[in-house]
């Protein structure tokens, strides 16, 4: 068997790139459809998941996105190689119709090829997740940043392409086997392994017009997806507690961020809090001792986590229906070597005093700071399923930076609030 093609069949390499291609599809399907359904039972709020549950979902997850990059540099491999080579004629060209139906659905199928897994590589880059690709290279794309808006979209187009991806199939093996069992023709024998006899194909007839109407398949999946709702829209503020009331201080919060990370199944995972307060007075002391105080409320609903936020708002973790808020109220403390603020940490209805040690620089009537500070999610009751750190790891880092000014007032819709801005 000849390994290039010729006007009239197919090569061996060709042959291979298309085999390995079908392999790849018909497992990587299923792996991603067995993944989300673990997925929707992990997420739902009214069950706690267990560390085994947790593992089977990862581990689908990671082997769909592996083969789905994979699927991606063959199709890329697919494609180049075509390039070089005679395309073997249709054995139908002389029935119009069936023809055109032939070549659009094979741009599907190559369009679908590289659009299919890119946009589940983009949804996967920009968000947060636990579930690794499995290869050395990093897990990131270069021009994808961290953004839990451009997931949701990527994911939605991702669900949408591959229903596209699905269909094509589907009729490319039916044309498949219409050729092989009705027609009686060689089109599907010259893509088996060996050598077929193929008759000379009649006069082909080549133009845009089939790309042209994939294109218009493709518009129409995106639009009929956009009016299924395939494009949530990412709105933390769409749970009862996102937006917490103002309050007043003497410092008001310009700009700041609060975040949290955790390790899960190895992998690290951070978040960030959209929506909280912050009430403040702070007086530089000459020498160590009192500063201040400090209030903070959080709306425990406002947290992106990446894929695992729903997961974190059920009854096994944060909890958010039961304790939609967490607080810290301490004192400020000037010390020898800096600044600390220190009180109780109220999470889940559990109060834990903690040290809170922080960096400050002060520029006249502004302030900057930044801390961070490591707790056990135990001493919470968060996770009390996961007994171990096989699963989730114990130690929970706490990041908050922010930048405030004495006695100054904001604009009329933020005026008195301590509110980290929504993003």
């Amino acid at each position: 068997m000849p390994l290039s093609n010729t006007p009239r069949s197919y090569g061996g390499i060709a042959k291979t790139f298309h085999w390995l291609t079908a392999l790849l599809i018909l497992t990587v399907i299923p792996l991603g459809w067995i993944a989300n359904d673990l997925a929707e039972a992990i997420n739902d709020p009214s069950r706690a998941s267990t560390p085994a549950e947790i593992a089977n979902a990862v581990r689908f997850f990671s082997l769909h996105k592996t083969l789905g990059v994979a699927i991606f540099f063959v199709a890329l491999a697919r494609i180049l190689w075509a390039q070089t080579q005679p395309k073997p004629g249709l054995l139908n060209a002389d029935k119009r119709l069936e023809s055109f139906a032939a070549e659009t659905v094979h741009w599907l199928l190559y369009g679908s090829l590289v659009f299919v897994p890119l946009s589940g590589w983009v949804h996967h880059a920009a968000t947060e997740g636990y579930a690794p690709i499995l290869w050395p290279f990093g897990q990131d794309l270069p021009l994808v940043a961290k953004s839990a808006p451009l997931a949701e979209f990527a994911g939605g187009l991702h669900g949408i392409l591959v229903w596209v991806l699905v269909v094509a199939l589907a009729l490319h093996i039916l044309g498949a086997v219409k050729h092989h069992v009705i027609d009686r023709d060689a089109t599907l024998r010259r893509m088996l392994p060996g050598r077929a006899v193929a008759g000379e194909p009649p006069a082909q007839r080549h133009s845009a017009l089939p790309a042209v109407s994939a294109l218009v398949v493709w518009c129409i999946a995106l639009g009929a997806g956009i009016l299924t709702g395939a494009f949530p829209a990412h709105d933390t503020a769409s749970r009862a507690d996102a937006r917490l009331d103002q309050v007043q201080s003497d410092w008001q919060v310009l700009d700041g961020s609060l975040s949290i990370a955790v390790k899960q199944l190895g992998a690290p995972v951070t978040g960030e809090f959209s929506d909280w307060t912050a009430a403040i007075t702070f007086d530089d002391p000459p020498e160590p001792g009192p500063a201040g105080t400090v209030e903070v409320a959080v709306a425990i609903g406002s947290l992106s986590l990446g894929t695992v936020t729903d997961q974190a708002m059920g009854p096994d973790f944060f909890d958010h229906a039961s304790f939609p808020t967490a607080s810290f109220k301490g004192e400020i403390l000037k010390t020898e070597t800096g600044y600390e603020a220190r009180g109780p940490l109220t999470i889940r209805g559990h109060s834990i005093d903690i040290t809170l040690p922080f960096a400050l620089q002060l520029e006249g009537d502004t302030a900057t700071m930044s801390a961070s500070l490591v707790v056990d999610r135990l001493e919470f009751g968060i996770g009390k399923t996961m007994p171990d750190e096989s699963s989730l790891a114990f130690a929970v880092e706490i990041a908050v930076e922010l930048t405030a000014t004495r006695g100054r007032e904001l604009a009329a819709d933020t005026t008195g609030s301590q509110r980290r801005p929504l993003q």
